[in-house]
Order: C-alpha cells, then structure tokens, then sequence
C-alpha cells in the first residue's frame, strides 16, 4: 500500500492508535469512523494508494468548504490531541482480494508505528444465535490479548465476547495460518462446503484482525448486529463504545465544543427525505 501525504502534513509520532472500519452489513463501521473524524476534528494527512479496493470519488465527507476538495477512497486521518490515526474507507475491496487487503493494512500499519488497532463493523442480526433483552445495541468483541480472543478491559464495559470467535475453527485456523504465512492445504478443503460457522471467519474484520494479530500489533474489533436499512443510532451507539475503549470522553472532544456528536455534512442526504405521512 502506498501513500500520498497531503501538503505539510505527516503522520503523527503520537498517533500510536489506528482506528478503521471493516466493510459489513449497514455501513455500520464506516459511519461509526465518520463520526469519530468529525468529532475529533481530525485532520487528513494522506490519501492511500490501494489497488485492491475500487476506486471512487466524491465531495468531501466532513466540510463544505473550500469547494472541489475530493475524497477518495482510503484516506487516512490525524487527532494528535488524543493519539488517535483514522483510516476511512468509502469502497468495497474487489472480490478475491480481502486477504491482500488486510495483508497490505497490516502492513502499513506496522510501518507508520501503530501500536493497537481497532476495528469496527456489523453483523448481520438474521444470524444471531441469542437476543439479549436490552434497548441498547449489544457489543460484541474479539480481542489479541488473549489466545481465546478475551479482553479485561473489554469486559469491564460490559462488551461480550464474540463466541462465534473459536481459534481451533476450521475457517479462523485457515485464516491464521494464511496471517502467519504458512498455509496448510487441508484447511482449505472446506471452501465447497460451507457451514454456518464458517460466516464470521469469512468477513472482512476477520481478515484484518487476523493478519494485524501476525504483524504483533494488538487488535481490537468492535462489532454490533444490525440489519439493513437507517444504521444511524447502530453506528452512533457503536462510536460511543469505540470512544469508551479509548477513553474518550464526547463532550471533551475538540470538534463537539461540549454539544454532543458533529454529525458530518455528507451525511444530510444519506437516505433521502422521509416519507410523506400522509400516506399512512
């Protein structure tokens, strides 16, 4: 993976922590990064050069002005303030290239310093093996501090660890193996005969926990169930279990001023108008 810095800007030594979204159902991931950018008041410092995501354009995510600056599709973002490096991703990896992906993150990761990565992304609910009876979107984790993916602190949040996280799995020892770079034959065999185990380990967070987990960077992800359709309260619920892992307090954040989260500019027309009430 390459970059481009912007004009003046470098990555900052105080930056250990790397925050980044892993595509899933919802978008949940994106917003949650879209929030924290915004929040903070981070500041991009490189556009990242990627050639196994689709290209893409648009206006920039976070402010109207100056008018004609683009995002694209990787940019990576600075809060010195509070140690934290975004990386926002506004396209999908091409099909058959996730491992390379997260083989390349990790690697660039590891290059510019990152000490502890946090990823953030969704599940898709109409898997969930148990509802538990809360108004609150439940978090689940996965973590590199431990063999069996558990965390203290974690834990101490309430977060529940993710039990579809099975090291002696098939498809996860796959992935492992893939990160560590030796690839066994044999578990390979299951890829014409999937299960529904096989569903977690085959989504792009497990790629990036896995091959981050081998460069010796601690991981965290982050992840919640969600459907498809208005993810905002899922991603709003999901950067605010982000900024209690990292000790962020909202209303201490320089882009908030005290009033709660920066909702991004891009995000008005996100879904459309509502619909017309009167047709109910």
């Amino acid at each position: 993976m390459e970059f481009a810095l912007v004009d003046g800007k470098n990555f900052h030594p105080d930056c250990s922590t790397l925050v980044l979204p892993a595509l899933s159902i919802g978008n949940v991931g994106q917003l949650s990064v879209d929030l924290l950018v915004s929040s903070t008041a981070a500041e991009r410092v490189a556009y990242l050069d990627e050639p196994s995501v689709l290209p893409c354009v648009g206006n920039n995510a976070y402010r109207l002005v100056p008018e004609g600056d683009l995002a694209l599709p990787l940019e990576a973002y600075d809060s010195p303030s509070n140690g934290l490096t975004f990386i926002q991703q506004r396209s999908p990896v091409v099909k058959g290239l996730m491992l390379d992906f997260a083989k390349n993150v990790a690697d660039f990761a590891a290059s510019i310093g990152k000490k502890h990565i946090l990823i953030l992304s969704s599940l898709d609910s109409g898997i969930r093996k148990r509802i538990h009876a809360s108004s609150d979107v439940q978090i689940y984790y996965i973590s590199s501090t431990s063999s069996e993916g558990n965390d203290e602190e974690c834990e101490r949040l309430g977060w529940k660890r993710l039990e579809e996280y099975s090291p002696s799995q098939r498809r996860w020892m796959y992935l492992h193996s893939l990160a560590e770079g030796n690839p066994s034959p044999e578990l390979a065999s299951f890829e014409d005969d999937l299960e529904d185990d096989d569903y977690c380990p085959g989504l792009p967070f497990a790629a990036l926990f896995c091959f981050c987990k081998a460069k010796g960077l601690k991981v965290t992800c982050a992840l919640c169930y969600c459907s498809e359709g208005d993810n905002v309260s899922d991603s709003l619920q999901l950067a605010g279990a982000a900024c209690s892992l990292l000790g962020l307090s909202l209303e201490k954040l320089p882009g908030t001023e005290g009033g709660g989260w920066i909702i991004p500019c891009s995000w008005q027309n996100m879904y459309g108008p509502p619909p017309d009430l009167s047709i109910f």
